[in-house]
């Protein structure tokens, strides 16, 4: 990995990842560690499919396992058992996943979401068109979906082994993309590759959907309902023909994700603190189901799944299917097959021009635009690996080919494509980074406008040789929290600090917010900006005009200029302006503190901050900072 000012790849690297959400941070980790198992799985499949060992691989997927309750029975061979079973849960997490995005991550901009929306769509289109013109028809037309899906965990583990040595902003994209390749494949399989549904079943599988829905509406947050529920109807799938990879995909989209709620936030604080004081069985109980309760089942039911899904059920998945004895004639008669090279251009030129293709065009023409930091080459490099399908393209073929000698010419342009794409990935890249310069796809980690004392909201002396900045909404609720941890921080320093606030107000999830904003900055036209801006977050559940107001009266200030400060939106510019050098310094959320000129990562608690501001103190007689 390539060394870069801040000491090293792997610190960079971290500050890269520190950018994003906690959540999305966790899935990217897990994602990328578990591409590794998943091929030492690949190849243990191949090796121990060619080995004098083979019957014993056969035999072994082969195995009947029953599962009995009573007069009930289900059966089935061990490899059914992983790839109808233990699948379900794999789209289950991908499905939990997309609706936390679309709730609080990186899709709640719907605005971010059109181009990867059409990329997508475009990335799936083109791959199914390609392999049916070179199949021409006959039984290997239906293999179709196997170049419609994108494996996630192969393409950011070798996104991360051949992109640039900085690609945060381009893994999002990317997983953006793949939301609408998951969505997609699981309805292929459900309707192309699903035998016709049996009545009954499918009555019972719609009647947990409601339940779903409905535990969702009335707010159940215990964690079990959710979990029969999703059993229920995985089982009744089962029984109606469906393949059960659409019900953990449907459970994922019904169990419900939103913002921590402040007020349960506020109670599980209280609450431990209670068995800090007073450690009894009954208040420790009380205080973990407080816990459980501020935190979303959505996210509970991930960081327990997620890393079963990587690390166990997507491994075990390649070790059932991907073991293709190519013994006996097999891998030649394989390499002469119309349907192997049809997987192979599908997948390959098919994602690489599909993708690429919409992507660019896309962009140019209005629909959206590359995310921030993210060139036009890089795109075409995550278009190049995107080619990689394997998890969903395996699964497809198993389905679409009741014939072995079919499903081992699929299974083997699955694995051609693997390095194939991943080699088209790697000149992509090259090739942006020395004719582009495109050497990183991050968000920028510089403060884009210096300090200015004479336009900023400033704390403390001008000249102090420690500068903190917040980008900060006052309706948010962790901002609150921040700005005591802020006065710590303060306190700690004295005159040595200068503590500087801006505005990104977060309208789409805090609709007091820009209102907020020009109340502060009115009270700042009369003097009186920290006044208001502490008394804003101690009563942010009371942000409507009458209370700025009544806050404005109660600092003393000209009230009736005040109102025409805040009706006539006299100070929208200067909040504009703190959001476009948010935006330009690569600030996504609130709170977002800079150290100095440089984004902080991680916690912000005082002791966090105050350490990171120890270790950018400027030597006596350097120039502040900023």
């Amino acid at each position: 990995m390539r060394r870069n000012r801040d000491g090293g790849g792997q610190t960079r690297r971290r500050q890269l990842l520190g950018q994003l959400s906690e959540p999305l941070r966790r899935y990217l980790r897990t994602e990328s560690g578990g591409a590794t198992l998943l091929l030492g799985a690949t190849v243990v499949a191949l090796l121990w499919a060619n080995s004098p060992w083979s019957g014993a691989y056969e035999g072994l997927w082969a195995t009947p396992v029953a599962l009995r309750v009573g007069e009930a029975t289900l059966a089935m061979d061990l490899g059914h058992w992983v790839n109808d079973g233990l699948m379900a849960v794999f789209f289950l997490v991908i499905g939990l996943e997309v609706r936390r995005d679309l709730a609080v991550g990186e899709l709640t901009d719907r605005r971010r979401v059109v181009l990867p929306l059409v990329a997508g769509i475009g990335g799936m289109v083109v791959p199914a068109l390609l392999y049916l013109l070179v199949v021409r028809g006959g039984e290997a037309a239906a293999g179709w979906g196997i170049v419609i899906g994108t494996d996630t965990a192969f393409l950011l583990g070798t996104l991360a082994l051949v992109g640039p040595s900085a690609s945060t902003q381009l893994r999002v994209f990317l997983l953006t993309l793949t939301v609408v390749d998951d969505i997609v494949a699981v309805t292929v399989i459900a309707v192309a590759y699903s035998g016709p549904p049996e009545v009954g079943g499918l009555a019972a599988a719609a009647a947990c959907v409601v339940a779903l829905a409905v535990m969702a509406r009335i707010g159940v947050w215990r964690t079990w309902p959710y979990a029969l529920a999703t059993l229920a109807l995985w089982g009744a799938t089962l029984a109606a023909g469906v393949h059960g990879s659409l019900a953990g995909m449907v459970a994922g989209l019904l169990i419900p994700a939103y913002p921590p709620r402040r007020a349960e936030v506020e109670t599980a604080a209280g609450r431990f603190r209670a068995f800090r004081q007073s450690p009894l069985a009954d208040v420790g109980r009380s205080a973990q189901v407080a816990l459980a309760r501020a935190v979303p089942v959505n996210e509970r039911l991930q960081l327990v799944l997620h890393p079963w899904a990587s690390y166990v059920v997507v491994p075990l998945f390649a070790l059932a299917n991907a073991g293709v004895d190519l013994r006996g004639g097999v891998l030649g008669a394989a390499l002469t097959s119309a349907l192997t090279w049809a997987v192979v251009v599908g997948l390959v030129v098919g994602k690489f021009v599909g993708i690429g293709a919409t992507t660019l065009g896309g962009s140019a023409l209005g629909l959206g635009r590359l995310p921030q930091g993210v060139g036009p080459g890089q795109a075409l490099g995550g278009a190049a690996l995107s080619g990689i399908g394997f998890t969903v393209a395996l699964l497809i073929a198993g389905l679409a080919f009741d014939r072995t000698a079919l499903r081992d010419d699929a299974t083997v342009g699955v694995l051609l494509a693997l390095p194939l794409a991943t080699g088209l990935g790697w000149l992509v890249f090259r090739l942006a980074a020395v004719l582009h310069g495109e050497t990183t796809a991050d968000l920028p980690t510089a403060l884009d406008r210096p300090v200015d004392p004479a336009r900023d909201h400033v704390r403390g002396p001008a000249a102090a040789p420690v500068t903190l900045v917040e980008y900060g909404d006052f309706e948010c609720p962790f901002c609150a929290k921040a700005t005591g941890a802020a006065r710590e921080v303060r306190a700690h320093f004295g005159a040595d600090l200068r503590y500087v606030f801006r505005h990104l107000p977060l309208p789409d999830v805090h609709p007091h917010a820009e209102l907020a904003a020009a109340a502060a900055e009115a009270a700042g036209a009369q003097g009186m900006f920290w006044e208001m801006h502490d008394l804003l977050f101690a009563h942010q559940d009371e942000l409507e005009l009458a209370d700025l107001a009544g806050y404005a009266g109660e600092l003393g200030l000209d009230v009736e200029a005040f109102l025409r400060d805040v009706d006539g939106q006299r100070h929208a510019a200067q909040i504009r302006e703190d959001v476009a050098s948010a935006e330009a310094s690569g600030a996504r959320g609130t709170p977002t503190f800079f150290v100095g000129d440089r984004r902080h990562v991680g916690p912000y608690d005082a002791q966090t901050l105050i350490a990171a501001l120890e270790a950018a103190r400027a030597p006596v007689g350097a120039s502040p900072p900023g």
